[in-house]
């Protein structure tokens, strides 16, 4: 079971190739064939057809070789479909047998599939051979799978029971039995490697750069498949290399398997609540040690001594003294090797996996020295002294080696041996051992040597893998025990490991079925308890039972407190006290080889006892266990370190007497073993003083223990198969495998999970889980939760045999609540996914809106960019720029003063948070110590808690330990009481015994006394006796000569009579015999009533005491919920007491967050450092700019303004101001600069000291406290700095405002025009996101629409599937039906062969009653008779020969019985699997429903959403028109904007010529300076207005364009798509069209055929009419024949020999007729079945016709109200095309049905005409009969005839002949008879044929009345059809009046296009005016409302026509001042 190599495809071995299953032609041979089971000596069981049935018997043919066989009818088994072939739950087989179970395992076998699910466990074949399916990816395939979605494996399994134990909280064990050698071991190994892959808690344990596995044995795999540290934790590695240590000490090869577990173990994996492994614990039962000294033949003692011999190096091998492998004693077989493994690697594995669990290097080889000296204890040889029995040791060697490696003195080990110091009396005497002594005393020191080494490992094992002191949350079991086994020698070990297997398969079967009926009566759901047969008690209570009889341990352990007891007589006692056990028996084998024999489960069992009271005892040499403990070597003086200190041990050699005796088999001494304690109650339990506990004992305790565990968890059974006893891959037995499937209850397993309720939920966790699928089943508020339940099933609409609701659980058939949990997935995920898109949408919005807002800045952006490209090189642009900055200087004082004002606030604010900072320090400082006294607390109440825990635990474990004692001893009591009473018993059996011979010994002397005198009376009587006697012989002499001749008379006489009595008598007892045997059967009968009625009374009690039971248990329950309760309080404390830790962790957790943050705020202080640096730069470059712009302006100011005094005093002032601006910036930038510096200086020692004390806290991290008041008060400095860094940063802010509130002045202009020009941006806006939403509206009911019209296809392609399945089912019903219809006539069959039988057996009465008259004759005779004794001894041997013919019938009887019960057992079967196949009719049944409403739920929804959509389209439509109209208004109010434009354009050109005339009168220029001023800003506000407006009428100009634009595309779109549209649907409605009339004429066509059949049909009917007419005429004419018959009959005369002739030909055709009747009978029965699959074809298809009326009547309807709308009508013309689809298929259909109707009616005919031939051929058999009879009774008359005359004439002479020939006349009576009663026979048969004949007409006739309502049906389809096809011609009607219509929106569109043309040509007209504009065009050309120029940091808004004004402003002033 491991991986075999990386190319190998694991998919192979885990799925089901469903290509091959679903085959349709297996399918088809499967139904052809009738292909059944029966039985096979070879393969078990062989596939068949059935050919032909013969009452019990069944004719069939081999599918293999084709050969037939007759086989009884109870024999076969039904076979499943193709399609349940390999199926992975043997629970899903329709038909539940064995045949079928084992042919679905061999197929899966054969595959390579092992795995295989049975109902509720799981089924392992041994597959012998690596398998590639136990790799990691296996591994995470099943990872979190749930166990349906995921092929049969032993990781499902484990899966199943890690999430169950993580969801319930619940216990989980999973329990691998078998046989040995099915693979038990590699299958527990998987478990553990799965667990630890999946609940490791080492993460990062996957290294996907790692190479792939290389190809390992099969033993190897689990560790080697873990074996680098990159995949597991170390916890889980050791608990993965555990095993192999342990198979290395613990496992041996047998002959059955080669890695045989010699010992059990119970791995107990312990997890934390989160699922991860914590820990682990291995418990082991019963080592089989003896193999370590002794072997079978090609068996192997344990791995690790082959391991050592062949992989030990010579540096070890010469440490441990190692030796040959041929050359110890105790390895009996060499050494033999196991094919596919290497004893030298295996060892070099188990060294490492030792140093992976930690073993340190001296413990391997203190371990290896021990196994060494184990094999040195073979190696010592005793031999016989010359003049007596002691024994010697000649050759020391061996014992040297041994003691040199124990570590112990040479001559006391021998002294200790050969003459022990034993206890006699108060002192001690050495005595010497004989050899046999010494041997055994030296093997039980190699035993027990070797035991203990075993148990010292996995105590250290254990300690390594035992991480915690607390037990886990919760743990999962991992039970391998040694299998149950079978060997041709079974011992003591054999009996151990079979009654644990016994006790394990008792567990199964409880859990299986006792307990799952238990809990479904004590939930009172209604059922009824099956009883299955597999109770194992009985076998159990064999073994282990303590009196009453006592058991076999118990006799065992009576027999070792004996001292002369011994093995012969442990087993007399056994078979005194169990010889009438059901269970127990004498061996099958001789004396020799066995003593006793025991029925286990899996077979009988025959033990060997030899040794077993040794076994049991286990005895010990004390004088070499004590020099052991004081060896010098350490770890062998632990070893035996418990054997002196804790035990006081009865001596070896207490009994002196039995030194004498030579035998071995008799008890040479005690013990107390001891080693057992550690495991069985752990090392503090100590024994009492002399106490005596033996190894049958301690085994049965921790076995009990074992099991009350195991009761305690949730038990997952896994079955392991062994397939064949060669070990061979690719085998199976049939009959073994069918064996163990037998023992191991799998059928009765699949039908309890089959007719049960397997899964079960309680009330709240249901209503909790699945409340998401019913959300409006319950009301608000509270609800019982049984209601709720039943309200949420109600909901869930399931079918009611699916489930059972109890008083506190819902209980579920198989495989409901997984398709719960599937719907529950399916809801979760939708919800999700409709959660996601919400989110996603929301997202989407909020990106689309950020872009749109990017989209309008950029727009922005390009305007201002463009203006300032334009501007920037304008000289009057620069001034002005230059300028503006300046005009606001005035307004820096009182900006000063304010900011002065706010300097002092924010100081006084300072302070105040100084204060409060100083405050919240004090009360930090304050909480700290606080807490400090907290933890301190804390820690203390901890260890007091920690303290108190330990000592409860150990309170708990110490009153464990006494309970247990006490228990222990209580038991002892009892058993020594019942000891004590019957002993007490017996000695009053006795003393009466007594009493009763001293009574008999008084009457046999007064006896004895009467009898001498009796003697000599006697005596005196023979005397005279002697002497009457010589007289008689004389007279004797006389009356024999007389006798002589009397006798030759008498047997003259009797010879003649003797023969016609004998017959006479032989009848006469026969008929005696067969009353008694008829009064026996009644008192039988009576006894067997009698006893049923005890039965049921002891059921009644039995149930009354379980319920009694039930009750303790849960009062048992009870309690072990409140110590849970108590439990769950004290780890809620224990949680508290944690979370306490959690929050001193988070409090140190924030120091150091507190620490990282000022770390993060210096880093912040850098940054404004940094920024204020960029700052400073800044202004630097302000600075420069300014001073640029300065010396620019004082340029243009010489140039300009050099003539007028004024403005030389202002630029005076001017410059005054720039350079009173320039020295208070150079002061400020002094003054930064200083301030600077400081702050450099200061952070540059901050972050110095800053440094220091973190490397401090690095490194001294117990002073933090102190290092933390330190950072804090570096910290106020930081903040004072900080602040003032702050207001640094503020003055410049102030700066940077002073400069925008000089922009503020030019941005209060622009607002006016701005919202002017908003709210026209957004009325355009509005108009296009509506135009936008209108189209794309438009586009979206049209997807919508197509996407509806799909999933209409769709849904209409799932409902015809739907049907098709609904189809399906019925037929499926009707074959059901059918079946159950053949099941009652074979009833009545039966019942009229009771009937026969009743009359046989009244004729046979009638038969008895004339041999009684005839026996009362013979009576009479032999009244006259005397001398016919020896006569009478024949006619008695006769007798008991008939008796045994009797008996012999009596017994087929008794086997037709079985037979007749084992057809009714497979009947019922049958019947079961018929319910569960028609529940799952039901659950498919209703599922359709449930389709079909969800279907018309969807329906109906489409419906409402179509319609919702067309009136959306409608909305969207007449938006659209309206939205035409506006643009017309705007295009129209466009005009008359470009004309107001024109005219402002005209009145702009007068007054720039009006400046002109300005400019040129130069002279008054001075004088008029202030008032042309005034005009001109007059001027420029009216030329601002007039290009605001100009540019808001260019916007909606270019607005309604774009809108226009849209319109003709979405117009032009919509134009194509509806004309492709309506071509599509024009194609579409006219190939309809013709494919209708097409159907309509062939229908008719098809019509008229079926007419022409039917009166085809009436004429066949009349025709057969006329021949039953014909047939009753001839049957007249036979009878008439018969009469005529009879009297020539009296006529004839023949001979004897034609006589004999005629009589064989008469037999011959009797069995003729016979077999044709019952060939009549089958063909009538098939002619009945198919006329019933007629009937049921014809009204299938009279259905499929209502429902093409219905779907006909609906698509009318649809028609009718197709006029409503264009959309409308385009969906129910999909509709009525996919409908008229259905149709077509369905008229497909009944075509197809009429076609088989005729063809069976053919059939019928042929049948009738092959019936009326059969008949006149029974009827010429019968005359042929009744001739020979009426021949029979003329030759009967003429017999009679001539007996008479022979009697007159010779009668003395011919007797004998005589007697022969009424002898053959009595036969041929008898013959006669039997040929009346087969006449009778044929007689019925043709009254049956005749009754069925009627039958036959009567269906002819029903067939005749179905044919005309089928006309009438037809012809009402026809005038429907006429009817569709008005409405079809209607429906074309109404698309030519669409067409039209289309046409007049086609020519609306050309209008609507040809207006949007003619405005577009009028737009680009205006567009051209506007460009021929002149001046004007410069400035329209420039479109934008708004330009951005980023000029030294501030952002200026302006217009175009702001800068034109200002431009102008600038040409105005500079004439003047060139003035």
């Amino acid at each position: 079971m491991a991986q075999r190599s990386g190319q190998e495809d694991p998919e192979r071995y885990l799925f089901v190739d469903r290509a091959v299953v679903y085959n349709p032609a297996a399918q088809a041979d499967w139904t052809a064939k009738r292909l059944v089971w029966i039985p096979s000596e070879r393969n078990g069981f062989e596939a068949a057809s059935v050919r032909e049935e013969r009452g019990d018997e069944v004719v069939v043919e081999l599918a293999e070789n084709g050969k037939k066989a007759v086989v009884n009818k109870d024999d076969i088994q039904k076979m499943n479909p193709p399609k349940f072939s390999k199926v992975e739950d043997m629970a899903e087989l329709t038909c539940l047998n064995e045949a079928s179970v084992l042919h679905n395992l061999k197929d899966r076998y054969y595959s390579g599939l092992i795995y295989t699910y049975s109902g509720l466990f799981c089924v392992v074949i041994n597959p012998y051979k690596n398998l590639p399916i136990y790799s990691e990816n296996i591994i995470e395939m099943y990872r979190g799978k749930k166990r349906h979605e995921m092929p049969p494996h032993i990781y499902a399994i484990s899966e199943s029971a890690y999430r169950c134990m993580l969801q319930d909280r619940e216990d989980q064990s999973i329990l691998c039995t078998g046989e040995s050698g099915a693979g038990k071991t590699e299958n527990t190994k998987k478990v553990i490697q799965y667990l630890a892959h999946v609940a490791s808690s080492h993460k990062g344990r996957k290294d996907h750069n790692t190479p792939p596995e290389s190809p390992k044995p099969v033993k190897q795999q689990a560790q080697n498949a873990v074996s680098g540290s990159l995949f597991y934790g170390e916890l889980e590695r050791q608990l993965l290399q555990a095993n192999p240590i342990l198979e290395a000490f613990g496992n041996a090869k047998t002959v059955k398997n080669d890695n045989s577990s010699r010992f059990g173990k119970f791995i107990r994996i312990n997890f934390d609540v989160t699922g991860y492994i914590v820990g682990a614990n291995i418990e082991t039962y019963l080592l089989e040690k003896s193999r370590a000294i002794r072997q079978a033949k090609d068996e192997r003692t344990f791995h690790v001594f082959y391991q050592l011999l062949a992989g030990a190096g010579e540096h070890l091998k010469s440490d441990l003294l190692l030796e040959g492998f041929n050359s110890y004693r105790f390895m009996s077989n060499g050494n033999i090797t196991i094919p596919g493994q290497q004893d030298k690697d295996n060892f070099q594995e188990t060294m490492d996996a030792m140093n992976i669990m930690s073993f340190g290097h001296e413990e391997i080889l203190s371990m290896l020295k021990v196994v060494s000296s184990v094999l040195q204890f073979g190696n010592i040889s005793f031999k016989k002294e010359r003049n007596s029995d002691q024994a010697s040791m000649p050759d020391n060697t061996a014992a040297q080696k041994l003691c040199h490696l124990l570590g112990l003195n040479v001559m006391e080990f021998t002294r200790a041996i050969l003459s022990p110091r034993i206890k006699v009396g108060r002192d001690y005497v050495q005595k010497a051992q004989t050899k046999e002594q010494a041997d055994f005393a030296v093997e039980a020191l190699g035993k027990a040597t070797y035991e203990r080494l075993f148990r010292w490992l996995v105590h250290r094992i254990n300690k390594a893998l035992d991480r915690t002191k607390r037990q886990g949350a919760s743990f999962i079991g991992i039970l391998d025990i040694a299998g149950f086994e079978i060997f041709q020698l079974n011992s003591f070990e054999q009996m151990c490991i079979n009654y644990t297997n016994e006790k394990l398969q008792q567990l199964f079967n409880h859990t299986m079925f006792i307990l799952e009926q238990e809990e479904y009566q004590r939930e009172g759901i209604e059922w009824s308890f099956i009883d299955f047969g597999l109770d194992l008690q009985p076998c159990i209570d064999l073994i282990e039972r303590p009196a009453n009889p006592p058991g076999v341990l118990a006799l065992l352990d009576e027999e070792c407190w004996f001292p002369k007891a011994t093995d012969k007589s442990f087993i007399d006692k056994l078979s005194q006290e169990q010889g009438t056990h059901s269970k127990f028996q004498k061996p099958r084998q001789l004396k020799d080889k066995a003593d006793f024999c025991i029925i286990h489960y899996a077979g009988k069992v025959d033990y060997k006892a030899d040794e077993w009271l040794m076994k049991n005892m286990d005895p010990l040499n004390d004088n070499v266990a004590s020099l052991l403990h004081q060896s010098t070597d350490k770890f062998v003086g632990e070893l035996w370190k418990d054997e002196i200190q804790t035990i006081q041990r009865a001596s070896f050699y207490d009994n002196v007497t039995s030194l004498d005796d030579p035998e071995v088999d008799r008890i040479v001494g005690l013990d107390q073993v001891a080693g057992m304690n550690e495991t069985a109650f752990g090392a503090t339990y100590k024994t009492k003083k002399g106490m005596f506990r033996t190894v049958g004992q301690l085994y049965k305790e921790s076995l009990t223990k074992l099991m009350a565990t195991l009761r305690n968890t949730n038990p997952n059974f896994v079955r392991c198969i062994i397939p064949n006893h060669e070990k061979r891959a690719g085998k199976l037995e049939p009959h073994l495998v069918l064996d163990q499937l037998r023992c191991n209850g799998v059928l009765e397993g699949i039908r309890i999970c089959r007719q049960g309720f397997p899964n079960r939920i309680v009330f709240q966790e249901f209503r909790q889980r699945y409340e998401i699928l019913t959300p409006n089943a319950i009301p608000k508020g509270f609800m019982d939760g049984k209601q709720a339940c039943e309200r949420m099933i109600h909901a869930l609409e399931l079918d009611p045999n699916l489930f059972r609701i109890g008083q506190s659980k819902i209980f579920f058939r198989t495989g409901v609540l997984a398709h719960l949990e599937e719907e529950r997935d399916l809801k979760i995920t939708d919800i999700i996914i409709y959660f996601q898109s919400v989110c996603r949408g929301y997202l989407a919005r909020k990106a689309f809106a950020k872009k749109q807002q990017q989209l309008s800045a950029l727009k922005v952006l390009q305007r201002n960019c463009a203006a300032y490209l334009k501007l920037r090189h304008w000289q009057w642009w620069r001034l002005f720029t230059k300028v503006k900055p300046l005009l606001q200087v005035t307004r820096q004082e009182e900006e000063m003063q304010a900011k002065d004002e706010e300097l002092v606030k924010t100081k006084e604010r300072q302070l105040k948070v100084e204060n409060e900072l100083v405050e919240m320090e004090r009360k930090h400082q304050q909480l700290i110590e606080e807490k400090n006294i907290l933890a301190e607390q804390l820690h203390a109440e901890t260890e007091l808690f920690a303290e108190a825990e330990e000592m409860r635990v150990r309170l708990l474990s110490r009153k464990q330990e006494l309970e247990e004692i006490l228990h222990d001893l209580e038991s002892r009591v009892e058993e020594e009481e019942e000891r004590n009473q019957s002993m007490q018993n017996e000695k009053k059996k006795m003393q009466s015994h007594i009493q009763d011979l001293e009574e008999q010994l008084d009457e046999e002397e007064a006896a004895r006394q009467k009898l001498q005198l009796d003697k000599v009376t006697a005596e005196a009587k023979i005397k005279k006796m002697e002497e009457d006697i010589l007289m008689l012989e004389d007279h004797n002499s006389k009356f024999l000569k007389e006798k002589k001749l009397l006798e030759d008379r008498i047997g003259e006489m009797t010879s003649q009579l003797t023969e016609e009595e004998e017959k006479a008598k032989n009848l006469g007892k026969v008929k005696n015999k067969q009353e008694l045997m008829m009064v026996d059967l009644e008192e039988r009968l009576k006894k067997e009533e009698k006893t049923r009625q005890e039965l049921e009374k002891a059921k009644r009690k039995l149930d009354a005491e379980t319920t009694d039971l039930q009750d303790q248990i849960a009062e048992l329950q009870a309690q072990i919920e409140e110590l849970k309760i108590q439990l769950s309080k004290k780890e809620e404390e224990l949680q508290a007491s944690l979370a306490r830790s959690d929050d001193e962790t988070l409090q140190k957790n924030n120091a150091l967050k507190q620490v990282r943050e000022l770390q993060a705020h210096l880093a912040e202080l850098q940054e404004d450092l940094e920024s204020e640096k960029m700052c400073r730069s800044k202004a630097e470059k302000l600075k420069r700019d300014l001073s640029e712009e300065l010396e620019a302006l004082k340029t243009e100011l010489e140039d300009t303004l050099d003539t007028t005094a004024a403005q030389q005093e202002l630029r005076s002032k001017r410059e005054q101001e720039v350079a009173e601006l320039k020295k208070a910036i150079d002061d400020e930038t002094r003054n930064h600069e200083a301030q600077i510096q400081e702050v450099r200086q200061r952070h540059g020692t901050a972050l110095e000291e800053v440094s220091e004390q973190l490397e401090q806290a690095k490194r001294f991290k117990a002073n933090l406290e102190k290092n933390k008041q330190s950072l804090e008060s570096e910290n106020k400095e930081l903040a004072v700095d900080v602040k003032s860094l702050q207001q640094l940063k503020g003055e410049s802010e102030h700066k940077r405002k002073k400069l925008e509130s000089q922009l503020q002045e030019f941005m209060s202009r622009t607002t006016e025009v701005e919202r002017v020009k908003a709210e026209l941006s957004e009325r355009s806006h509005r108009l296009q996101t509506e135009l936008d939403n209108a189209s794309a509206l438009l586009e979206e009911s049209e997807k919508k629409g197509v996407k509806l019209a799909k999933e209409a296809d769709k849904l209409n392609s799932k409902l015809q599937d739907s049907e098709e399945l609904r189809q399906e089912e019925t037929r499926q019903k009707l074959n059901l039906s059918g079946q159950i219809r053949q099941l009652e006539v074979e009833r009545s069959a039966l019942l009229e062969q009771q009937e026969e039988d009743e009359e046989a057996r009244r004729n046979l009465e009638k038969q008895l009653q004339t041999v009684q008259a005839q026996l009362f004759e013979t009576k009479k005779k032999l009244d006259e008779d005397v001398g016919s004794l020896e006569g009478l001894e024949e006619v008695k041997r006769k007798l008991q020969k008939d008796m045994e013919l009797t008996t012999q019938r009596l017994e087929e009887k008794t086997m037709s019985m079985d037979k007749m019960e084992k057809t009714k057992n497979r009947l019922q079967q049958e019947l079961d699997d018929l319910m569960v196949d028609l529940d799952h009719q039901r659950q498919i049944v209703s599922s359709l429903e449930k389709k079909q409403k969800k279907f018309d739920q969807l329906l109906a929804e489409e419906k409402t959403i179509s319609a919702r959509y067309a009136e959306e389209r409608d909305r969207a439509e007449a938006e659209a028109r309206e939205k035409d109209t506006k643009a017309l208004s705007m295009a129209r109010a466009l005009e008359e904007a470009l004309e107001a434009k024109e005219e402002l354009e005209r009145f702009n050109k007068q007054l720039r010529a009006e400046m002109e005339d300005l400019m040129s009168s130069k002279d008054d220029v001075g004088k008029n300076v202030h008032e042309l001023e005034k005009s001109k800003r007059t001027l420029e506000q009216q030329v601002e207005e007039m290009r605001t407006q100009l540019e808001e009428l260019e916007d909606e100009l270019q607005a309604t364009e774009d809108a226009k634009l849209r319109l003709e595309v979405n117009m032009q779109a919509m134009k194509a798509q509806f004309e492709r549209d309506l071509t599509a649907r024009d194609e579409q409605g006219e190939e309809k069209k013709r494919s209708l009339v097409k159907q309509v004429r062939e229908m008719e066509a098809e019509l008229e055929d079926e007419r022409k059949q039917r009166t085809l049909a009436v004429a066949a009917k009349k025709k057969l009419e006329m021949d039953l007419n014909e047939l009753e005429g001839q049957i007249q004419a036979a009878n008439k024949g018969r009469d005529e018959a009879v009297k020539q009959l009296k006529k004839l005369q023949a001979q004897t020999k034609d006589y004999q002739r005629e009589l064989e030909e008469a037999r011959a055709s009797r069995d003729e007729i016979f077999t044709q009747s019952k060939e009549n009978e089958k063909k009538l029965k098939g002619l009945e079945a198919e006329i019933l699959q007629l009937q049921e074809d014809h009204a299938a298809s009279e259905r499929a016709r209502r429902h093409a009326e219905q779907e006909r009547d609906e698509l009318a309807d649809e028609i009718s109200n197709s006029a409503s709308g264009k959309s409308s009508l385009l969906e129910e013309k999909r509709r009525m095309e996919a409908r008229i689809t259905q149709l077509e298929e369905e008229l497909e259909e009944e075509q197809g049905n009429m076609e088989l109707l005729n063809d069976r009616f053919r059939k019928s005919c042929l049948q009738v005409d092959n019936l009326s031939t059969e008949l006149t051929a029974e009827r010429s058999t019968a005359q042929k009969s009744e001739n020979a009879r009426q021949q029979m009774e003329r030759q009967n008359k003429d017999l009679k005839g001539k007996l008479a005359e022979l009697e007159a004439t010779v009668k003395l002479k011919f007797k004998a002949s005589i007697t022969a020939l009424e002898a053959k006349i009595l036969q041929l009576e008898e013959q006669m008879e039997q040929e009346a009663k087969e006449r009778a026979a044929a007689n019925k048969i043709v009254r049956r044929t005749e009754k069925k004949l009627k039958e036959v007409m009567m269906q002819v006739e029903d067939e005749r009345r179905h044919a005309d309502q089928y006309k009438e049906q037809m012809e009402k389809a026809n005038s429907r059809m006429k009817q569709l096809k008005r409405q079809l011609e209607e429906a074309e009607e109404e698309a030519t009046r669409a067409n039209a219509t289309r046409r007049k929106l086609q020519r609306e569109l050309d209008d609507a296009t040809e207006g949007s043309e003619g405005l577009t040509r009028e737009v680009n007209s205006l567009k051209n005016r506007l460009r021929r504009g002149g001046p004007v065009s410069s400035f329209s050309s420039n479109r934008s409302g708004r330009r951005n120029l980023n000029l030294d940091g501030a952002s200026v808004d302006m217009s175009d026509d702001d800068a034109d004004s200002r431009a102008g402003d600038f040409n105005d002033t500079q004439p003047t001042n060139a003035e």
